[in-house]
């Protein structure tokens, strides 16, 4: 019987196909290019491979493109009408049924079949990353932290790839708010594997979430030949690289990172890729400033793809780009598409996970946009105060979803309720005391009450740790 590299049995599957197959697990857990590469060469030399099939399956889901999820999802109907799966071992039945119904658009059940999958077989790396992945555009944090942590144990400490196990439980942890461990299992993740980007990740979401800039900074500089070439998380990192330059008052060098690493003219329009874009724009114009030739060009990539329903945390970074450019009217296209599609008796009703995130996080939240851009930010709080606790329904980190959050306390703010922006403002506090954000919210809060001693000395707290991170950045030169 042929296995893959970690002992899982491979069915319907000869040694040069398991060789392309490890291959290709091995660029996933890198976030390396090669992964297409690798897959399609698993399909050429074993096309009746379950496990090769699935795997292409995922990789047209995992990047939340509408057309290659389309095509993904053709390809897997093929394949499927010719197999007979109850012959099929049990390890790769549950991938192919989790393979099918991710295409079909239950993320939540798909999600459980590859939990299913991997308590029997804790060492299948690919359910393991899928899996992960899956809880991550659910926004499930305790799965994301929990379905590493229960499979961890069975890891040998002497297989390199253990430490990319560890790298994933980090980023659960983060996400879940264990900091300490989170820092601990990442830092331990990338000593062992400097190509770790998804753990270097991790970390940087760490220090993210605890206020601890200068240390982001240092961190993603110390380590940019990783995480700078040869990978699918590059453009992301360096957008939390420009978070941390815009915690540090530099605006300058946020932008000068959008310009050549985030959105350009040689830019390939992914999705995954606008949303960071325009979430950075986004924070820039709650801050008062008006990139406008930025929001005109990315509002026109979001429009050339003219994305059909598919993911709701999609939308929302269009709309979010739409309202930034002024283009009211394309924002409300897209809403008015997204309510005709979730009210249309005959349309697809496979996509349950995303017509529950469209209907009750991603309209909501893509017209409280829309109101901000029109300067209605009494609407903006009626409709995003009662989601401020459940925008992790819809997908993305904590980082992320800020966005949104940032935006409820601009429009508390804005709308003169004081006691909402108070709670706001105290919250972010005692969670990132370094912020300078968060001590210029206070700042401004204060003046709104007429307390000017308090706006004076929130002031200083927001100036002081916008030194603090600005110390550690480097010349202007060296941030592109």
């Amino acid at each position: 019987m042929v296995t893959d590299r970690y002992g899982n049995p491979l069915h319907a599957c000869t040694p040069e196909t398991a060789g392309h197959l490890d291959r290709a697990v091995e660029a996933l857990l890198h976030f390396s290019p090669e992964v297409e590469r690798a897959v399609g060469d698993a399909l050429l030399s074993g096309p009746t491979s379950p496990v090769a099939q699935s795997f292409a399956a995922y990789l047209g889901v995992l990047g939340t493109e509408p057309r290659e999820a389309a095509a993904a999802r053709q390809r897997f109907e093929r394949y499927l009408a010719g197999v007979d799966l109850t012959s099929l071992p049990v390890r790769e039945r549950l991938h192919v049924a989790a393979a099918g119904t991710w295409l079909a658009g239950d993320m939540q059940r798909a999600a459980g079949l590859l939990e299913e999958l991997t308590a029997a077989h804790p060492t299948d790396a690919l359910a393991l990353a899928v899996g992960h992945q899956l809880d991550f555009f659910t926004g499930d944090a305790v799965r994301l932290r929990d379905r590493i942590g229960g499979a961890l144990s069975a890891w040998d400490t002497a297989d390199p790839h253990r430490s990319l196990v560890l790298g994933m439980y980090a980023f659960g942890l983060e996400e879940s708010g264990h900091y300490r461990q989170a820092e601990e299992a990442g830092l331990a993740a990338v000593e062992a594997d400097p190509r770790d980007v998804w753990a270097i990740h991790a970390v940087v979401h760490t220090y993210e979430m605890q206020g601890r800039v200068s240390e982001g900074i240092g961190y993603l500089d110390a380590r940019r030949p990783q995480w700078t070439r040869d990978n699918y998380l590059d453009v992301h990192n360096w957008w939390h690289y420009a978070l941390y330059a815009l915690e540090a008052g530099d605006t300058d060098t946020a932008l000068g990172i959008y310009d050549t690493s985030l959105h350009h003219e040689g830019s390939a329009g992914l999705a995954m890729e606008l949303l960071d874009a325009a979430a950075l724009l986004w924070r820039i114009h709650l801050a008062g400033e008006r990139p406008t030739a930025r929001w005109e060009a990315l509002a026109d990539a979001w429009a050339a793809r003219a994305d059909p329903p598919h993911y709701a945390f999609n939308d929302v970074h269009a709309v979010m780009s739409y309202a930034g450019a002024g283009r009211t009217q394309a924002a409300e296209r897209l809403i008015a598409d997204r309510r005709r599609w979730l009210a249309g008796a005959g349309a697809d009703t496979s996509a349950v996970t995303n017509r529950r995130m469209t209907a009750e996080i991603g309209l909501p939240a893509c017209e409280a946009l829309l109101a901000h851009a029109r300067g209605d930010h009494a609407t903006v709080v009626e409709l995003l105060w009662p989601l401020r606790r459940r925008l992790h329904e819809f997908g993305g980190s904590h980082a992320q979803r800020d966005a949104l959050q940032k935006t409820l306390v601009d429009s508390a703010l804005a709308s003169g309720r004081h006691e909402l922006a108070r709670v706001l403002v105290s919250e972010r506090i005692g969670l990132r005391p370094d912020s300078s954000y968060n001590w210029s919210a206070r700042a401004r809060l204060a003046n709104a009450l007429g307390d000017t001693a308090q706006a004076a000395v929130a002031r200083d707290h927001a100036r002081a740790a916008a030194a603090a991170a600005a110390e550690a950045l480097p010349p202007p030169r060296e941030n592109s």
